[in-house]
């Protein structure tokens, strides 16, 4: 595949009240009903329209993005991401886990794979496949596109389907990098809380990542 993908009329963001897949709407309301005060959706793309770099991640976390309506925004995830794109220069200001705390993001875009919260942080296969659609185009969207760097073997394999690759030739493994129509795709354990606290992913092996991106991608001019 030799040209960027593009979309046949479908949105790179879902409605935030999109009832595709009806076990995550059904969940979100759930929500809705205990905590209000919520965002309680499908969750959108949080960065900027010129993005060299977009990160892939696996779903909303219940008390995170769908609280507070940002990717990894609330939860441990966020403060170990947010912290290294901050390092890395891949953003500008201070995180203070809400989607007010005047944060931007340089160069680079963050979403997931699946943009509604699931229960058990677990999507079916089907939930995944039905919103590759808003990744595909999502990916389309993004005119100066480079690298996409994906958090966890899910997020992977929903960009490399959503790419129209065969996971058997891309295969995910923590710090490869792989190319695919006009991106290099970069691998990554997902920042979880889980990922650190068992060692399976270190602060270090995370910012080893986002050294390889950065090579990648070096700072735009001023």
């Amino acid at each position: 595949m030799s040209e960027k993908i593009t979309s046949d009329n479908i949105p790179p963001e879902p409605a935030k009240t999109c009832h595709l897949c009806p076990r995550l709407a059904a969940y979100r309301e759930q929500n809705q009903a205990e905590h209000p005060e919520w965002f309680n959706g499908a969750v959108g793309s949080f960065g900027a329209s010129s993005a060299r770099l977009l990160i892939v991640g696996l779903a909303p976390g219940v008390t995170g993005a769908n609280r507070t309506g940002r990717p990894f925004t609330g939860d441990y995830a966020g403060d170990l991401l947010y912290a290294t794109l901050d390092k890395f220069a891949f953003s500008q200001g201070r995180y203070d886990q809400r989607a007010d705390d005047g944060l931007v993001m340089i160069d680079s875009m963050i979403s997931n794979a699946v943009r509604c919260v699931p229960p058990q942080n677990k999507p079916t296969s089907d939930e995944i496949n039905q919103c590759r659609s808003f990744l595909q185009a999502r990916i389309a969207a993004l005119p100066n596109l480079k690298a996409i760097l994906t958090l966890g073997k899910i997020a992977h394999d929903s960009t490399i389907k959503a790419l129209g690759g065969r996971l058997k030739d891309y295969r995910f493994a923590h710090g490869a990098m792989h190319q695919l129509a006009t991106y290099n795709i970069v691998n990554s354990y997902h920042c979880s809380r889980y990922n650190t606290n068992t060692g399976r992913l270190t602060t270090p092996m995370f910012e080893e990542v986002f050294a390889t991106l950065r090579d990648l991608l070096p700072p735009l001019a001023q």
